[in-house]
């Protein structure tokens, strides 16, 4: 209990000591110059009243010195358990922070590995493009290839030629893109991984730290897995300031993010670069095809009409060998005739004297001898003429044959060869990586 009555100094008592030296004292010559054992009275009284006073100055001065000591302990025990508290709210603090912190970059983690599939699924889908480009332009060569085997004239640099070698270009040109793509894409996932990995490390550091700072909040002055440690309250010289500590999360933070957007940036151009490439090999697939589908039917059309241009030749060299037979034969019924007339004139110039006489007979013979002959001339030219169209009908037929020979194997190129070879074309959705 604390005193009510404040604590006071008293005052010395003087007290003057009786000295054995008067004439009825018990000192002696022996004992001259020392004192007797026994004690005067006043001597006693003042004795025990010293005792009593220094008792009481004693009890006093333990008394204060017990409320002063109770009172401080009081002090530093309630100052100690406010310290303790605060720093228990100061260490929860932290934990919220830490916490906070730790949640967003485990969101963050989370994000980066989700969107570092994603691309990695983008980037196999360029895989499977490039891959899926082979095709169309192994297709494409193989049909250049196969029509320089094109026969004269039919060796031509037609509209087919043309798609062909725009298709073969646009298939080099799309695989040197997806081949960047995929270059970028490697680039972007090896980013993403990192910044991944510096989150994660972040993160790892808090988790560690949540747990100590979760189990200093959990210490009390009665908890038994306390020790001293003298040398702890010493800074590290490594050790960060709130703002330090704060920035290094929120930078880590900011570089994941602006990452992970410049991954999702790459993956919508991944889409892009596959639909519009998938897009365009389909259509110059379907402008080679058509072309091919028109340059067949020219050469079909071109083919049945010189078929059809053969039949008539060939009726016409019927005709014109039937007509030289019948020139042939035309002249040799002349030479008959014609030796009758010359074998008339000729026995009439043996008539004798004036029997030979130029009558209207010989006139009629000779004229008919000059008929026979300009007959026969006019015949033989005709024959000659009709030689030579034989020879050129000939010469032609041969030539018909030929051109309808040379279309036959350019219409076999590229209907056998080129189309049924093209029916290997890639469906859009490989071109686009999807298969």
């Amino acid at each position: 209990m604390a005193q009510t009555v404040p604590p006071c100094k008293l005052p010395c008592k003087v007290s003057e000591v009786a000295r054995n030296t008067g004439a009825y004292t018990s000192s002696g010559l022996a004992t001259s110059g020392f004192r007797t054992a026994k004690y005067l009275l006043e001597e006693w009284f003042q004795n025990c009243h010293a005792r009593y006073h220094q008792a009481f100055a004693d009890r006093d001065q333990s008394e204060r010195q017990r409320h002063e000591s109770q009172q401080l302990a009081a002090e530093i025990q309630a100052l100690a358990q406010r310290t303790q508290q605060d720093s228990t709210r100061r260490v929860g603090e932290r934990l919220q922070d830490t916490h906070g912190w730790k949640s967003e970059l485990q969101r963050e983690v989370e994000a980066l590995a989700a969107e570092t599939d994603l691309l990695l699924a983008q980037k196999q889908r360029l895989e499977r493009a490039l891959d899926a480009t082979e095709v169309p332009f192994s297709i494409a060569t193989d049909n250049l290839q196969c029509r320089e085997r094109r026969q004269h004239p039919n060796l031509v640099r037609d509209h087919v030629e043309t798609e062909l070698l725009k298709e073969a270009e646009l298939i080099r040109n799309i695989q040197e893109l997806l081949k960047r793509t995929i270059m970028q894409a490697v680039s972007q996932i090896r980013l993403n991984r990192e910044h991944k990995e510096t989150c994660e490390m972040d993160w790892s550091d808090k988790v560690e730290a949540y747990n100590i700072d979760e189990t200093c909040g959990r210490f009390h002055s009665q908890s038994t897995e306390v020790q001293s440690h003298p040398h702890s309250t010493s800074f590290q010289e490594s050790a960060s300031t709130p703002e330090t500590w704060v920035k290094f999360t929120q930078d880590n933070l900011c570089c994941a993010q602006r990452e992970r957007l410049a991954s999702a940036d790459l993956r919508v151009l991944v889409d892009c670069i596959l639909r519009d490439a998938s897009e365009d090999l389909r259509l110059q697939c379907d402008a080679v095809n058509l072309a091919f589908g028109r340059r067949c039917e020219e050469l079909e059309d071109a083919r049945h009409k010189l078929q059809h241009h053969l039949h008539k030749t060939l009726r016409e060299v019927t005709d014109q060998e039937h007509n030289v037979a019948a020139l042939k034969q035309a002249i040799k019924d002349k030479e008959a005739p014609l030796r009758v007339a010359q074998t008339r004139l000729y026995l009439r110039s043996h008539r004798p004297n004036m029997e030979l006489c130029r009558d209207a007979g010989q006139f009629r013979l000779v004229s008919e001898v000059e008929e026979l002959n300009m007959s026969l001339t006019a015949l033989q030219e005709k024959l000659l003429e009709a030689e030579q169209s034989l020879r050129n009908l000939e010469h032609t037929r041969m030539s018909l044959e030929k051109d309808i020979a040379s279309m036959t194997n350019s219409l076999f190129i590229d209907r056998q060869k080129c189309i049924a070879h093209r029916t290997r074309y890639p469906t859009i959705l490989q071109l686009a990586g999807y298969q």
